[in-house]
């Protein structure tokens, strides 16, 4: 395997699935929350190398952990590094899953980020495998970033050595975003993707549908399809008979 400090196209999309590559429009700058602007900044510095070695994320599903995942992995690979993201949960799949070998060499890359670490907790041979990434990566000086539904010390892990190993470095708690800022969030989204989405609309679906950002997000793109196939503006009259 080439140098971790290669310009080589980035490990997770050369060596695992497609489903676990991380989506090219999460980056930090459409990330909102202005009360985790600390949890932004050491993500932003340990994408480049030049942060804590560890980090741990931490919060309610849908807070934006994964988002603050991938745009790590977005700004590590634009600047020519090895990464991977390796959403855990999805390992556990039946149909879509992947082997436990799968952990094996990423102490060979720059950055890995671990994702859904929660499923782990209470299933031994995963707590484990874990665990020794955690020392290979420490030994190889590559930057892990993990996240969870739960603080290290709230998650079921039977292996105490692996709960040490979460809590390494720092651990923020990832808060839920204002209205304002979802609001804000949503109408980033639909800029990008070509429309616009008017206050009176973006803030009737924050309150009439599951608040966190990632149902909001898959809602949004939903919508998007629907006006475009039926040629409609989005205007609460037409969202109304969609959700």
């Amino acid at each position: 395997m080439t140098s971790k400090h290669s310009a080589k196209t980035p490990f997770v999309k050369e060596q695992l699935p497609l489903a676990y590559a991380w989506r090219d429009g999460l980056n930090f700058d459409n990330f909102c929350g202005a009360g985790n602007a600390a949890v932004v900044q050491s993500l932003r510095h340990g994408a480049d190398g030049s942060g804590d070695q560890f980090i741990y994320l931490w919060g309610a599903p849908g807070v934006g952990k994964s988002h603050l995942l991938q745009a790590a992995c977005q700004r590590a690979a634009k600047q020519g590094r090895l990464v991977a993201y390796l959403p855990l949960a999805d390992f556990f799949d039946e149909q879509a899953g992947m082997p436990i070998e799968a952990l094996d060499g990423l102490e060979n890359l720059a950055l890995v980020c671990l994702d859904d670490v929660q499923v782990v907790a209470g299933v031994a041979h995963w707590e484990e495998a874990v665990f020794h990434l955690y020392n290979r990566l420490r030994g190889s000086g590559a930057v892990l970033l993990a996240a969870g539904d739960a603080s290290p010390a709230g998650l079921d892990i039977g292996l105490p050595d692996l709960r040490s190993r979460l809590g390494w470095g720092p651990v923020f708690r990832v808060q839920e975003p204002q209205e304002d800022e979802k609001i804000h969030a949503l109408q980033a989204r639909a800029k990008a993707r070509g429309f616009d989405l008017p206050d009176e609309v973006a803030r009737y679906l924050i309150r009439r549908s599951p608040r966190d950002m990632t149902s909001l997000f898959a809602l949004l793109d939903r919508l998007d399809q629907a006006s475009l196939a039926q040629q409609r503006r989005l205007t609460i009259p037409f969202v109304r008979n969609l959700i």
